[in-house]
């Protein structure tokens, strides 16, 4: 690969634009994560990897995690339930078994 050297300015407030040839060759673009690494009196960039790469699902997770907070719509679940669920986690599960007594949905 070879080198490429860009000059970026700090504004008032810390902060810089990252040169578009340098996001083209991270792969990241509006909304996306870099990391910054001190190495030897050198700063190195990556992109960061994150946890969802869709847009739409991170969209998603933010106003998940927004709605949970304020406890709007998504409340815990009913007691019952999730001691039914602890009791049956790593239990292996046959999808298409039938159900031997009524379910409530």
């Amino acid at each position: 690969m070879s080198a490429i050297h860009e000059v970026a300015t700090l504004t008032s407030k810390g902060q810089i634009t990252l040169p578009k040839s340098i996001r083209l060759l991270l792969g990241v673009d509006a909304g996306g994560k870099v990391a910054f690494q001190l190495r030897e009196g050198e700063v190195v960039v990556t992109r960061a990897e994150a946890e969802h790469q869709d847009p739409a699902i991170g969209a998603y997770l933010d106003l998940l995690e927004r709605d949970i907070a304020s406890g709007r719509h998504v409340r815990d679940l009913p007691e019952e339930l999730a001691r039914t669920l602890r009791e049956h986690a790593g239990h292996p599960v046959n999808l298409g078994h039938d159900f031997d007594e009524d379910v409530d949905l």
